[in-house]
């Protein structure tokens, strides 16, 4: 075989050069380099080392790596033209342990942001990374069906800071509010990874009636619920499904959070409405506070859930409206209506998220109407449920209406008495009713409410 000289090489530019014959390998000496043969677009797979932990890639090699042992990553390579890395799910546990794909320093994925990694997190997921230029820097080409084969679709997820936050469900993060604050977005993810929340928006309840007759129990603050499509847990029959407030997007700046205090209970002798709570606040979600509870001769007060009317009164038409103002699903329903049959009267229950007070009687202050349970926070907890109303029976023992939120006081003179209870502290509920001629027996404070925003964080 002869040995080609590089002016001998020289002389054939234009024409086709061909070295050696069929079958025949070309080697290059010891020390020499080449150019211009380039990859033929493959790896070559790496069979005897399996990662299980982070490591940097090689350019022309692919990597089986196995996640069973915990999340990691694969650093690339700094990017040249026609860099070639392939990686594979090694036994399919990259949906229970993400692998995270960093580039070298600030070079791109898929035309993202400078230094964006992907999360892989399918299972049996394999991809193949090019290093193309600096505009779209690593492209991945594992094929149309890839989530990660379009342009600047690094997989995010959401990113936030505010209130008390926990982990859930592994791969969930959950904020909650128990008074004012803000949740401040730091990345709003994308459609790959996730980008909208779910949330559970609580107002405060209202506070219950009493003095001078027989208080109506205050209503729930108004509940307000969407789950996320990316979410999973087991929300409340309230949960929105569909329109503006589903599948809440987030952008990433600061949202404020307001949290409403619980109304306040009605005085004693001589008696007043009780007031209706403050409201709840989150992005574009407003939770009307509850109503107060009615106080003789006048109303229960509209709000998230209505107050409940009170007694002596012979209309049974003076109980608050719930889901008020409007919106759908239902923020919560009406308080109940009161009894009379001189002496003896029975104020409503206020109403709860999750059905109407009930109507007084005779011998019994209405219940509350029942609230309802979300597990948006990891575990099923009940809020906002109407406050109970009080009752009277003349010359008897007589009882409270139990509440979701608050208690009626057991009416009648002492000793057969007794006090109503608060609506309880962040669950919104309403507080129960007050009987006169009861020491200390105004109706009593609603509890205040609640905000939590839950999304998938990786």
């Amino acid at each position: 075989m002869s040995k080609i000289e590089v002016d001998a090489i020289d002389k054939q530019s234009g024409s086709t050069l061909t070295l050696g014959g069929s079958g025949t390998a070309v080697t290059l000496a010891c020390g020499a380099t080449q150019s211009g043969f380039g990859r033929t677009g493959t790896v070559d797979w790496v069979t005897d080392s399996i990662k299980t932990a982070t490591f940097t890639a090689e350019s022309g090699k692919g990597y089986f790596c196995n996640t069973a042992g915990g999340a990691f990553e694969m650093d690339l390579p700094a990017g040249s033209a026609g860099a070639i890395v392939s990686v594979q799910d090694y036994n399919n546990t990259f949906d229970s342990n993400q692998l995270e794909v960093d580039p070298n320093g600030s070079e791109k994925i898929n035309g993202g942001g400078a230094g964006d990694s992907v999360k892989l997190t399918t299972e049996g997921q394999g991809v193949t990374f090019v290093y193309i230029d600096a505009t779209v820097g690593w492209r991945t080409v594992s094929g149309s069906d890839d989530p990660f084969a379009q342009p600047g679709t690094n997989q995010q997820f959401v990113a936030a800071t505010g209130g008390t936050i926990t982990t859930v469900c592994t791969n969930f993060k959950v904020h909650t509010f128990t008074g004012p604050g803000t949740f401040t977005v730091t990345c709003a993810g994308n459609a790959c990874g996730s980008n909208t929340v779910s949330y559970m928006v609580v107002a405060g309840g209202g506070g219950g009636g009493g003095g001078c007759g027989h208080g109506g129990g205050g209503g729930a603050g108004g509940f307000r619920e969407s789950k996320a499509a990316t979410d999973s847990y087991t929300a409340s029959p309230l949960n929105a499904t569909s329109g503006p407030t589903y599948n809440l997007p987030v952008t990433a700046t600061g949202f404020p959070i307001t949290v409403g205090a619980g109304g306040g209970g009605a005085a004693g002798n001589p008696g007043t409405p009780g007031t209706s709570g403050g409201v709840s606040t989150f992005s574009t979600i407003t939770s009307a506070g509850g109503g107060g509870g009615q106080t003789p001769g006048g109303v229960g007060l509209d709000g998230g859930s209505g107050g409940g009317a009170g007694g002596p009164d012979p209309s049974s038409n003076k109980r608050g409206d719930g889901n008020t103002p409007p919106v759908s699903p239902p923020q919560g329903n009406n308080g109940g209506p009161s009894s009379y049959n001189t002496p003896n009267y029975g104020a409503g229950g206020g109403g709860g998220a999750g059905a109407a007070g009930t109507a007084g009687t005779t011998t019994a202050g209405g219940p509350g109407g029942n609230g309802v349970a979300t597990s948006i926070n990891g575990a099923p907890v009940t809020r906002a449920g109407g406050g109970g109303g009080s009752s009277y029976q003349g010359g008897g023992p007589n009882a409270g209406g139990a509440g979701g939120g608050g208690t009626g006081t057991i009416g009648g003179p002492a000793p057969n008495s007794a006090n109503a209870t608060v609506g309880t502290v962040n669950t919104g509920g309403g507080g129960g009713g007050g009987e006169s001629g009861v020491p200390s027996s105004g109706g009593k404070n609603g509890g205040s409410g609640i905000v939590i925003i839950r999304y998938k964080f990786q």
